[in-house]
C-alpha cells in the first residue's frame, strides 16, 4: 500500500513541477525545477527500500551480514541531492528576481532582447 502512495506522491510532485517549469514566469520556472528535483529525490529514496531493514553492520567474527540489510547509498545520494537542489533553487529564484528587478518583467519571453542578433548571412559562425 505504501508503494502506491509513494508512487502517487512522485507523480503529483513531478506533474506540479513540470507544469510550473513550462510556464512563462521566471520564478515559477525556478520553483518548478526545484519540484522536479524533489520528485527525483523521492523516487531515488523509494528505490532504495521502503520497508524496515537492519543496518548494514557485520557481527564480530562473521565475514558477511547474517540477513538482508538496508542499503545506505540511496539515502546518502538523496541527502547530497537535497543540499545541491536547495542551493540551485535559491540561486535560480535569486537570479529570476534580479532579472525581474532589472527589467521590470519576470517573463521568460521578455528575455529575447538578451540574445545576439542573427547574422545577415544566416551562418551561426564560431563562438568568440
Amino acid at each position: 500500500m505504501i508503494e502506491w502512495m509513494i508512487a502517487a506522491a512522485v507523480a503529483v510532485v513531478a506533474g506540479a513541477g513540470l507544469y510550473l517549469a513550462t510556464s512563462r514566469d521566471l520564478v515559477s520556472i525556478a520553483v518548478g525545477l526545484a519540484l522536479l528535483g524533489s520528485a527525483v529525490n523521492l523516487f531515488v529514496f523509494a528505490a532504495g527500500r521502503l520497508t524496515g531493514a537492519p543496518p548494514p553492520l557485520i557481527p564480530e567474527g562473521a565475514t558477511a551480514p547474517l540477513a538482508a540489510v538496508a542499503n545506505p547509498v540511496p539515502q546518502a545520494l538523496v541527502l547530497t541531492a537535497i543540499v545541491i537542489g536547495f542551493a540551485f533553487a535559491c540561486f535560480g529564484i535569486a537570479l529570476a528576481l534580479a532579472l525581474a528587478a532589472f527589467d521590470k518583467r519576470a517573463d521568460a519571453d521578455a528575455l529575447e532582447h538578451a540574445e545576439p542578433p542573427p547574422r545577415p548571412d544566416g551562418d551561426p559562425g564560431e563562438l568568440p
